[in-house]
């Protein structure tokens, strides 16, 4: 393991105050790009809440030079790039080939100056914000989340939602923006982070060249020239660190009784929060040692007093550590028959139980080496390392903090975590909130054919030419060697299991990724749910181990393994550092031969499971796609069913045990590593641990039926009460993974809506028109079967008329095509999209498996570029003729009763 994550990393101060963080790593021809400004929502005030968040948006608007949507400049670098905003800072981030650094440093820096902020603009993008701001008021924990953090801060901005408000939203105008703009978008209050393959002396010479003549803050008038005035009129507060720590023991408030939300949802919650000291202080790592202890897996002390005794369905936990102060949290999850006061009174005393009488050396240890552990592997992309940097140099001033953070980790002594529960996790000091639902009802509306074409008055507006993009692109250097494409090395054993790995050594970790044909396609119609109880469960035992066994032995080294069941298959995701690969192998060896399914453990399971139900069932998007794939696939076909709560109840251990026996096989697993080993060495390890795994009979296979186009539109509306948001799937049965026109798709999607910002559909129906915060489009391409479709989120009275923008603009592509330019950027887009995913060991070590998995060739992992890059403008357009079908689509929309009165169309 590499000393420090700061070992290489270089700082430098440009003249003008832009602080660079650079750092070299060679292992892949990517490099990512981040600019991290020293504003959140920290810097506001009731009444203007989320205007940092609303400048975000609006950095996407295009600048004086460039007065374009900057999402399609990024897409056609083929930059996976976003933005984000905190309390403590907004980030922009985008990760490219290295060809393309300077690039993007140029178009960061024209909208650290130039930006436009204009009156339309603004106005849909307000529309755009309050969408995203429905999203999140649609989920119970974040209301409650809201009403205790305002409780606890009630004079700090820490207690104003980060997002902010459609008050506060609606309110904004286009001067208190553009002052916010002028006052914090300044190289002397941003910080540069590039991470990966390039060379530092080079790359500071272009940066001086780029951001070096950009004028520091005093230069424009901002608050060097006495602009308190300035700030106050833009809605940001202002004060020095040195009073905020002074008064922060006035800044946040205990409530005696605990804040009790009624309203429309399902399943209860208990949200309790303690306030914190600032990131700073040196109590803090001994505080998230305390909050693993607390919380983190099935040995953790809240998991065994909450979650094990059956009164919880699940227990989480964080430690945040900002600028100013910082909180503990502790979400509970009950069912709905459960009494909040009771959990509550149980929390508190497993608390003062840890205090009273201490935690181990073990606990402690463990502890230590799970958050070490969780750092180093949650950092191994160079994205992930750059935004550990960013992250860091903007919240406490230093981007060595976490270096000095994991040195203070190890030091941490039993007597220190009792120490800070003594001093922070007080009865006093802490702010409850209770969630409690009221009674509900979904409704549904049935299907309802489109009688007539909508008469929505709106222009679908002339899409930006895509030579407009070509116009305003940066030039981008001459493509430089491509590095070797290693292909990795497969072994297959006498039983059929298939093994793939490729050695990386790069950093000390390994990642593995598994697949077994063992998914919900098998389900019985009224055991819906069989699949995943049993994947869910096999780390619930084995013949030689309990489940606490199995939980320590991978919480001590940091390792983690999960099992999920999709469709086609159950997914096997695990990762560890690469001195502990032979543990993670043995322990996943021993569950799928030997899981014993414990029937306290299949219980406890069941009822997490029936409690999770009724939460899924409460969030429009999660019962917009069930109703969309319900509404496509016919009773009988494998996609059809979904577990009920009927269904989940009929589930009998012998059952669980008959799947498992059945589907769980050698021959129809297959494991994919990528890592820090030898390849001799694993492969011997595998074969010793999995090598007497045997088969018996065939194994289960399944026979999609044709499933017919529907003959019409098809709208069904499922009626969620209390929702500020609606969610719309709209689609039909697609092509599968072995269809000739899969690229073409793929080229076509990502015009149609591979990209919300670059997209036709995000250009009409989310930049111009502002009805929705998020539209996708997407062919799903499966093993046996496929789907296309469209998801997005908008304001309930702005559903009719989104849905109409995006049938209009099927039928455009439908009838007219695409352009050769428009396609040309999209290959581009897809090409260098994938070259960078494959610099992340997890989405690498996921290819890898997932081309086995559907028989590709060997070579697909590095050919597939070459397939993209050889899609023909004729290619997509007749994809576009044969694949989409504006008029036999079925459309979900789930949402509040508001669409009930509406034929949706």
């Amino acid at each position: 393991m590499p000393s420090t994550l700061t070992e290489n990393v270089r700082k430098t101060v440009l003249e003008n105050g832009l602080t660079v963080l650079t750092k070299e790593v060679h292992t892949a021809p990517v490099v990512t790009v981040q600019v991290w400004y020293k504003v959140g929502s920290r810097n506001e005030e009731p009444g203007v809440n989320g205007i940092a968040h609303q400048l975000e948006h609006m950095m996407f608007k295009g600048t004086k030079n460039r007065p374009i949507q900057f999402g399609r400049l990024f897409s056609a670098l083929g930059s996976d790039s976003n933005a984000f905003t905190s309390y403590d800072q907004t980030a922009y981030y985008g990760t490219v080939e290295r060809n393309k650094l300077k690039a993007l440093l140029v178009l960061e820096a024209d909208r650290m100056q130039n930006s436009q902020i204009e009156p339309e603009q603004l106005a849909s993008e307000k529309r755009v914000v309050i969408s995203e701001l429905q999203g999140y008021e649609n989920s119970p924990e974040y209301r409650l989340n809201r009403a205790v953090m305002q409780a606890v801060f009630p004079n700090h901005a820490y207690g104003l939602p980060v997002g902010g408000t459609k008050a506060d939203v609606e309110k904004f105008e286009v001067e208190q923006v553009q002052k916010y703009y002028r006052n914090f978008y300044t190289p002397d209050n941003a910080v540069l982070v590039i991470v990966g393959d390039f060379q530092t002396a080079n790359t500071l010479e272009t940066i001086k060249e780029v951001f070096g003549k950009l004028p520091r803050r005093q230069e424009v008038g901002g608050r060097g020239q006495g602009a308190g005035g300035r700030e106050q009129e833009a809605g940001v507060i202002s004060r020095s660190l040195s009073t905020q720590h002074s008064t922060l023991s006035t800044q946040h408030s205990a409530l005696s009784t605990p804040i009790v939300l009624r309203e429309p949802g399902a399943g209860r919650l208990l949200q309790v929060v303690y306030p914190l000291p600032d990131a700073n202080q040196p109590d803090v790592p001994a505080l998230d040692v305390m909050d693993y202890i607390l919380t983190e897996g099935r040995n953790s002390r809240l998991y065994q007093a909450l979650v094990e005794s059956g009164l919880a369905s699940e227990v989480t936990a964080s430690v945040t550590s900002l600028r100013e102060s910082g909180w503990y949290e502790v979400l509970v999850t009950v069912g709905a028959k459960q009494d909040l006061k009771k959990i509550d009174s149980v929390l508190s005393r497993a608390i003062a139980n840890v205090a009273e009488k201490g935690v181990t050396s073990e606990e402690v240890e463990r502890a230590k080496t799970q958050l070490t552990a969780d750092v180093i592997l949650s950092n191994r992309d160079i994205t992930s390392q750059a935004m550990r940097l960013g992250t860091d140099e903007t919240t406490v001033g230093d981007y060595r903090y976490t270096d000095r953070y994991l040195a203070a980790v190890r030091l941490v002594k039993p007597t220190d975590v009792v120490a800070v529960i003594n001093k922070y996790l007080t009865k006093e000091a802490r702010t409850v909130g209770f969630f409690e639902p009221t009674q509900k009802l979904i409704t549904e509306v049935g299907d309802k054919p489109d009688s007539a074409q909508t008469t929505e008055n709106f222009s679908p507006g002339a899409p930006v030419l895509p030579s407009e993009v070509g116009k305003y692109l940066p030039p981008v250097d001459l493509a430089t060697d491509a590095i070797a494409q290693v292909l990795p090395q497969e072994f297959k054993f006498t039983n059929g299991l298939r093994i793939l790995l490729l050695p990386d050594h790069s950093t000390p970790t390994v990642t593995l990724s598994g697949h077994i044909q063992a998914g919900t396609e098998f389900d019985p119609d009224e055991q819906a749910g069989l699949a995943a109880f049993v994947a869910e469960n096999l780390l619930s035992g084995t013949d030689s181990k309990d489940v606490f066994t199995i939980a320590k032995i991978l919480a001590e080294r940091g390792a983690s393994l999960d099992f999920e069941a999709y469709r086609e298959g159950v997914r096997i995701e695990g990762d560890s550092l690469a001195e502990d690969l032979p543990i993670l192998l043995e322990i996943l060896a021993d569950v799928v031969k030997n899981s014993s399914f414990p029937a306290k453990e299949l219980e406890l399971h069941r009822q997490q499971t029936l409690t999770d139900l009724q939460q899924e069932l409460d969030e429009p998007s999660e019962v917009a796609r069930r109703i969309f794939v319900q509404s496509i696939y016919p009773k009988k076909h494998p996609l059809h069913t979904f577990p009920t709560e009927e269904s989940l109840q009929q589930i009998q251990r012998q059952d669980v045990i008959d799947f498992k026996a059945k589907h769980y096989r050698p021959d129809t697993t297959v494991l994919a590593l990528v890592g820090d080993f030898d390849l001799d060495k694993v492969r011997s390890l595998i074969k010793n641990e999995f090598g007497n795994w045997e088969v018996s009979g065939q194994a289960a296979t399944l026979k999609y039926p044709p499933v017919a186009m529907p003959e019409k539109i098809v709208s069904v509306n499922p009626v969620l009460p209390g929702k500020a948001q609606a969610v719309t799937y709209m689609g039909y049965t697609g092509i599968n993974r072995y269809d000739p026109r899969f690229h073409s798709a793929l080229v076509l999607n990502q015009i149609l809506g591979g990209d919300t910002l670059s997209s036709r559909l995000g250009a009409e129906v989310r930049d111009r028109q502002g009805l929705s915060y998020g539209i996708y489009s997407y062919f799903q391409a499966g093993k046996n079967s496929g789907t296309f479709l469209i998801e997005m989120q908008t304001s309930p009275e702005d559903s009719t008329k989104a849905i109409a923008s995006t049938r209009q603009m099927l039928q455009q592509i439908h009838q007219q095509g695409v352009t050769a330019l428009e396609v040309e950027t999209a290959k581009r887009t897809l090409i260098s999209n994938y070259n960078v995913s494959l610099a992340n060991p997890e989405e690498l070590t996921d290819r890898i498996l997932i081309n086995e998995v559907y028989g590709l060739e060997k070579g697909e992992l590095h050919s597939f570029t070459d397939k993209i890059h050889k899609v023909t403008l004729e290619q997509v357009n007749q994809a576009a003729r044969e694949l989409l079908h504006p008029d036999k689509i079925v459309v979900v929309t789930a949402g509040p009763s508001v669409l009930a009165e509406k034929s949706i169309r």
